[in-house]
């Protein structure tokens, strides 16, 4: 598979983010990251949101969820049209389960990480899942600084899909910009989510463009 690129909405005008999806048609996917103000110190979008979005894009929508309870709420994101549904292994209950209900709902099922949990416990869920994303930052806020100390776990989350078989992507999220996508991409990502590095350009087209090709060095497509 090719480097795709998932600008963040995070990092776009809240105000106008129907204006935000249209600065980035060549994007692969629109990154919309939901926070609770439980799991994460912060308070972000929900499901009227999506909702509204998908009316306003033909971009599929790849939704993060950081919250509480994912098994009670990740389903509903699914049923609101969003293409990916990824929530955090800290906090489902039973992710097999809410796994194979994404996919029934038809939404690819992704299962996220926060930068201190390992990857290898995630081997025995693989066959569950299309997308395992590794954050490169600690969940809650855009704009951190890239931890160059989570590019192992890249590696061995793109060691363990590949020993699979299957076609599962790997993403990262968090931090990531034309300085830090060519060493995630070596590292073994192939979905990469910016935020800053996207909106907080000029013309954010362009900056999709330039990510794209800076990672497509490491990852030919």
């Amino acid at each position: 598979m090719g480097v795709q690129i998932a600008p963040s909405l995070l990092a776009a005008d809240f105000a106008r983010l129907a204006d935000a999806a249209a600065t980035v048609p060549n994007a692969d996917w629109l990154h919309v990251d939901v926070m609770d103000n439980h799991f994460v110190p912060n308070l972000t979008v929900g499901l009227p949101v999506v909702e509204a979005l998908g009316k306003a894009t033909d971009l599929p929508l790849d939704c993060h969820l950081m919250i509480e309870e994912p098994d009670r709420w990740a389903p509903a994101y699914a049923e609101a049209g969003a293409a990916g549904v990824t929530f955090h292994l800290e906090a489902a209950q039973a992710p097999v389960r809410l796994a194979r209900e994404l996919r029934r709902l038809g939404a690819r099922a992704g299962l996220a990480l926060r930068p201190a949990t390992p990857v290898e416990p995630c081997g025995d869920l693989l066959p569950e899942l299309d997308l395992l994303l590794v954050m490169t930052v600690e969940p809650g806020f855009g704009g951190q600084p890239f931890l160059d100390a989570c590019l192992p776990k890249v590696r061995r989350a793109r060691e363990l899909v590949s020993r699979s078989g299957l076609d599962i992507w790997v993403q990262v999220d968090g931090g990531v910009t034309t300085e830090t996508i060519e060493r995630c991409a070596e590292a073994g990502a192939d979905v990469f989510v910016a935020g800053s590095a996207v909106y907080g350009d000029e013309e954010p087209a362009a900056a999709v463009q330039r990510l794209r090709a800076l990672a497509s060095k490491e990852r030919p497509s």
